[in-house]
């Protein structure tokens, strides 16, 4: 509030608070998603619709899919099955092999992907190839997919440029995987992007709502019924501080459980 700090430095300090750390990828730091205008020439910091909705999760960014996901949490509350399981979303925000998706075109990243990924690259068409694609997949498209960014999006030009030569694939389209391609405003140019980027962060505009955001993911929207209005709940196992792996006795379901939450992530622990 009084400009001493930005806004990078203030979500970095929150991202530790709650137990997030470079040194883990299952809870490596998150960032939000602060854009949502991939397609204009010029990048327009003081009109609010360049911006993504800070108030609303990645799964609410559109009317359509939000009701669908309202529909998801209402359908298991009606089923026979497992209460406990009732949530918006099956998926997380952020997990290892989104941190490792994102910076695949630099080592260590490179190596952890491809561990992650039984040895290899994926597909071509699920690599992350495009800053566009991706927010259009996590914003509206695909339902099992409402992921956010990691602090290098912010910073660090180089993890947009396969600098390595790593041979990433060729889409079904015929694209062959390179470079990650960045929107217009961008001119093509990872430090432009970066740039633009960063003062988006630390526009007046996220300034006025960010506040909005770092309740979804750190604050009281997390959990409970504050979470349940705002379209925010995610499956039971990635709400660490709520599972208590030391009362369950069977070491199958115990191991199920972690599995899980290796593959999918976990929730900051709320500040």
């Amino acid at each position: 509030q009084k400009r001493e700090i930005s806004n990078f430095d203030y979500l970095m300090y929150l991202n530790t608070l709650a137990g997030r750390s470079y040194n883990d990828y299952m809870q490596y730091p998150v960032f939000p998603w602060v854009l949502a205008d991939y397609h204009s020439k010029t990048l327009n910091l003081t009109d609010p619709h360049t911006f993504r909705d800070l108030s609303k999760p990645m799964g609410a960014q559109t009317v359509e899919r939000k009701h669908k996901f309202i529909q998801r949490f209402n359908e298991v509350e009606k089923s026979e099955g497992d209460l406990s399981a009732q949530c918006h979303y099956c998926t997380h925000y952020s997990s290892a092999i989104i941190v490792a998706s994102y910076l695949v075109r630099m080592e260590p990243f490179t190596q952890t992907f491809c561990s992650l990924q039984g040895g290899g690259f994926d597909v071509a068409d699920r690599m992350f190839h495009s800053v566009k694609s991706t927010w259009e997949s996590a914003s509206r498209d695909n339902m099992s997919d409402v992921r956010e960014l990691t602090p290098e999006f912010f910073y660090l030009p180089e993890f947009l440029t396969n600098a390595n030569h790593f041979e990433l694939g060729c889409m079904q389209d015929g694209t062959v995987l390179g470079d990650v391609q960045l929107p217009p405003w961008a001119d093509g140019d990872p430090h432009k992007f970066i740039l633009l980027h960063r003062q988006a962060l630390e526009s007046d505009y996220v300034s006025a709502h960010l506040h909005r955001w770092i309740d979804l993911i750190f604050g009281h929207k997390q959990h409970g019924s504050a979470a349940v209005e705002a379209v925010n709940t995610y499956h039971p196992y990635f709400y660490g501080d709520k599972m208590d792996l030391n009362n369950i006795k069977d070491p199958l379901i115990k191991s199920t459980i972690l599995g899980f939450i290796s593959n999918f992530g976990q929730i900051p622990k709320q500040v």
